[in-house]
């Protein structure tokens, strides 16, 4: 039986997968009530630097919307880890938001700030202009800037990293894989450019 795991799952555990993030799977029902999670999910908790796989054990590691938050020194910590545990043909297959599309759009929009951030519950309900509350790319001050450095509206929420796909390329060829898929993609259908990238440990 093949052995995949979901590392950062969030809000998006997959079934067949061993799910890892820093929240339970009662977390997440409780932060996204209005999501219907299917049954017998789990979320385990551990150590993404030293996981508690042996060497060459696992068939496949999904990582998506988890690199953008790792410091420059645990970048490598993290990535050497995937290879460690990774099969010989096994797949790496993760996702980031695309930094140079993302810049592009921040430069096109209206520079007018306009109030300082918020995630009370009535601005929430009232669609404050900042964050994940409103998601209109109107001006450099809004939503684009979260999509930048993150959410900031939980534990972890925060980008420290980002990636081109020339920058995914060289890292992934520098670290011995192949590449099998390198693309661009909205991770919402009209928002939220991001690169998917699949290798293949050699």
């Amino acid at each position: 039986m093949m052995k995949k795991i979901n590392i950062g799952c969030g809000g998006r555990p997959l079934k067949d997968y061993i799910n890892i993030d820093q929240d339970s799977m009662d977390d997440m029902r409780l932060r996204y009530p209005d999501k219907i999670f299917e049954d017998n999910l789990v979320i385990e908790n551990h150590d993404i630097f030293n996981l508690p796989y042996s060497d060459n054990s696992i068939d496949e590691v999904r990582a998506d919307g988890l690199l953008e938050h790792l410091s420059f020194k645990d970048e490598p910590r993290f990535l050497y880890e995937i290879k460690r545990i990774l099969k010989k043909g096994g797949i790496f297959e993760f996702s980031v938001p695309d930094f140079e599309e993302v810049c592009k759009i921040w430069l096109s929009l209206e520079d007018d700030w306009k109030d300082f951030f918020s995630d009370s519950e009535k601005d929430i309900k009232n669609n404050h202009w900042f964050g994940t509350y409103t998601y209109e790319y109107k001006n450099r001050w809004g939503y684009i800037i979260a999509t930048i450095y993150g959410s900031q509206n939980g534990e972890g929420q925060y980008h420290r990293n980002c990636y081109s796909k020339n920058k995914i390329q060289k890292m992934m060829t520098f670290l011995g894989f192949n590449i099998v898929t390198l693309e661009t993609f909205l991770w919402k259908s009209d928002r939220d450019p991001m690169i998917r990238c699949v290798v293949e440990k050699k």
